[in-house]
């Protein structure tokens, strides 16, 4: 295939959106800061480059390169220079020469893959704790030396469990947990060979004790403690000092209550993984959004019933079994009463396009895995996320989404149990566009029924809620824009999709009553905002009351009301908390930083995210300015 290619900027240009995209100008020669951002996006999630476009006020300006074939010649010289970059990650397919021939100009576009476990940490220079780098929302950032271990650790072909504890014993783990496992097992697998074996039979065929041959150590490994383990033993010093167990049910109406239920490291139960997860299966088994409880076999043991509760199951075992013990934040479920979130310390080990496709199996903690495997529970062949997907999919709820945070690093597996064809929904979007829309793949549908619910998606958007690339999930907007179905408004990163078709006739509401929720779900973030002062405080709060008043308020209903206030002026997270009556917490991590992200909100100090006065303003209109 030939390096240089036809520049459409609809087809090619607008393909990359979100934070997994960098312009650089180029004009005097390769910059120097290439490598630091392709450093960051190997030790990301992968991303690409664009050369030859500058950025203004975030619309990306096209220049062009000159002598673009010398530039690509010299990137490849360089990517294969280990005194200028650790790793070279780039095929001749990587790194395209594009021509816009009606400004015959040209640019370069370099699509810098996700790196495997086993090359990271990609670095600029020969000292990785000087020169690795990452990507997140603020763009590039130098790894401390702790996020440069990690990585290293994760390169290492002995599993993080395996490790043999030195002047740990059988003393030191919780006799009835290694009881009770025996029985489930032997429920699961009534006739397997390993139940006749002592416990040190059992342990060693588990991975839970280890004899290493060369060293000639034996004794208990990290994953036997973990799982059979008496809790002060697992965090002493030499073992796991920041292990954390913690499972909170947020289903009280009441915004006082702060956890309906709690399963945490209290000293009322042994702390271990053995314990926490029967405990956590109990209270997943019912509730608000199941249908069906678990069933109890012949022996008094759950066993699950629907398809939910066996990807439930899947989640919760895929926390545990790859979660980093020796990182930040410890395991940890919170249950919504629309959504499970599953979140554990560490980094995937594969890229989102291996998680998409299956069969691939990297985990953290393969010993903790076969533990796991012997009561029933997780998947080996890489299908497990494929499994929860499709167990949602046959509910019709929104797809399960998988976000990688650094600083700390941490991966959080989103269920929400929220419809993508709520009654609503389907009946504006059938007026719409008829009932052939309905025959559109399930993430199409949400999609559009965001865009119809929060009057605006975006490529980030829908990151955040379905398990794709970015290039793919702009494929399927352009689509829906050709379609007439979407609209675009802005350009690249800027890019905002607004849904096509005729809006409703809306009636008017009665006067003394705050405007209905789909006048301010379908509102842009751009109207005219309310006026500052005295009366412009009573507009806030009237815009507010509806959110304010509402004990459980649709997500899509408290984004919107965030944009209608802050369109007015900049608004701290405190402010917005008195104003919707929710808590700041529950603002920054749920909305404002979201739609930060989103492009949606900017900052009053943006180089310092942390700002004690940091405040948030809606964006004007992205599509003015762009021409």
């Amino acid at each position: 295939m030939s390096p240089t290619q036809q520049l459409s900027l609809f087809d090619e240009f607008s393909l990359y959106e979100g934070v997994d995209v960098e312009y650089k100008s180029a004009a005097g020669g390769l910059p120097a800061s290439l490598w630091e951002t392709y450093s960051a996006f190997a030790n990301s999630g992968g991303g690409t480059i664009w050369l030859g476009v500058a950025e203004k006020n975030g619309v990306p300006v096209v220049q062009g390169v000159p002598e673009p074939q010398k530039i690509r010649a010299e990137i490849f010289n360089l990517a294969n220079n280990r005194q200028k970059i650790s790793a070279n990650l780039l095929s001749e397919e990587s790194v395209r020469v594009i021509e816009d021939p009606s400004e015959r100009r040209h640019l370069v576009c370099i699509v810098v893959p996700r790196a495997s476990r086993r090359e990271r940490p990609v670095h600029v220079g020969p000292n990785p704790f000087s020169g690795t780098y990452r990507r997140n929302h603020d763009g590039d950032y130098r790894c401390t030396d702790d996020e440069v271990r990690r990585m290293f650790a994760d390169q290492s072909d002995e599993p993080a469990d395996g490790r043999i504890l030195e002047g740990f014993g059988f003393n030191d783990l919780h006799a009835e947990s290694l009881r009770q496992f025996r029985a489930r097992f032997s429920v699961s697998f009534p006739n397997h060979a390993w139940l006749v074996e002592d416990d040190v039979g059992l342990l060693l065929r588990l991975g839970g004790f280890r004899r290493d041959r060369q060293s000639g150590k034996e004794g208990l490994t990290v994953a036997g403690l973990l799982m059979f383990g008496q809790e002060l033993a697992i965090r002493d010093p030499g073992a796991r000092p920041r292990f954390h167990l913690d499972y909170r049910e947020r289903l009280a109406d009441s915004p006082d209550v702060r956890w309906s239920d709690r399963i945490t490291l209290d000293g009322t139960w042994e702390g271990n993984l053995f314990q926490f997860y029967q405990r956590v299966m109990v209270s997943l088994s019912a509730g608000p959004g199941l249908r069906r409880p678990f069933q109890r076999d012949e022996e008094g043991y759950r066993r699950s019933a629907t398809p939910v509760h066996e990807a439930l199951q899947e989640a919760l075992v895929n926390a545990l079994i790859h979660a980093d013990y020796s990182g930040q934040g410890g395991v940890v479920i919170d249950r919504y009463l629309d959504r499970f979130e599953f979140s554990n310390p560490g980094t995937l080990l594969l890229s989102r396009a291996q998680l998409l496709q299956g069969g691939v199996s990297e985990c953290r903690n393969p010993a903790l895995q076969k533990m796991f495997q012997m009561l029933g529970a997780g998947d080996k062949a890489g299908s497990g996320i494929d499994k929860i997907r499709k167990s949602w999919q046959e509910q019709r709820w929104q797809s399960p989404s998988i976000a990688e945070t650094t600083s700390p690093d941490r991966v959080q597996l989103t269920l929400p149990m929220v419809s993508t064809l709520p009654e609503e929904a389907v009946t504006e979007l059938d007026r719409r566009f008829g009932q052939g829309v309905l025959a559109r793949t399930g993430d199409e549908i949400q999609a559009l029924v965001t865009a119809l619910e929060e009057g605006v998606v975006t490529n980030q958007r829908l990151q955040d809620m379905l398990v794709m690339h970015s290039v793919d999930i702009t494929r399927m907007l352009q689509g829906l824009v050709r379609d007439g179905l979407l609209r675009p408004e802005g350009r690249t990163r800027g890019t905002r999709y607004l849904l096509g078709g005729s809006p409703p006739d809306l009636a008017p509401s009665p006067p003394d009553l705050a405007p209905s929720p789909p006048d301010l779900a379908s509102s842009p973030p751009d109207l005219a905002p309310p006026e500052t002062g005295d009366d412009g405080d009573r507009a806030l709060l009237d815009l507010a009351t509806r959110v304010r008043e509402m004990g459980k308020a649709p997500a899509g209903l408290v984004r919107a009301t965030i944009l209608r206030l802050c369109s007015a002026r900049f608004l701290s997270v405190r402010e917005l908390s008195e104003l919707l009556g929710r808590t700041p917490e529950t603002l920054r991590d749920g909305y404002v930083a979201k739609l930060a992200d989103e492009g949606l909100l900017e900052l009053r100090y943006p180089d310092n995210r942390s700002h004690p006065e940091q405040a948030y303003r809606t964006r004007v209109n992205l599509s003015e300015g762009s021409a």
